[in-house]
């Protein structure tokens, strides 16, 4: 009986927390995407240089692999899909 109420804990217990860390590091990476986002902007306003990736871009984009950019600007920049195509397409 003992082993009965253990294993319903650990049937249930272990999805539910799998399930709420996993929503709180799915927020957590929605709120890193917009403050990357935010200080891009800010830097932009502000006058900051932007990367030296955006060379790198234009590249990619002359040859035709808008995607490639897009990835590339998703990993190293880190921003969100919608930001970093509108990166691109800013170049």
């Amino acid at each position: 009986m003992e082993y009965m109420i253990i294993k319903i804990l650990l049937f249930i217990g272990v999805p539910l927390i799998i399930t709420i860390i996993n929503n709180n590091i799915n927020s957590l990476k929605g709120d890193l995407e917009r403050m990357n986002s935010t200080l891009y902007k800010i830097a932009e306003q502000i006058g900051i240089p932007k990367p030296p990736i955006d060379d790198e871009l234009k590249v990619l984009i002359e040859e035709g692999k808008k995607i490639e950019a897009i990835k590339k600007v998703r990993m190293d920049l880190g921003l969100s899909l919608k930001d970093a195509k509108e990166y691109v397409d800013s170049l």
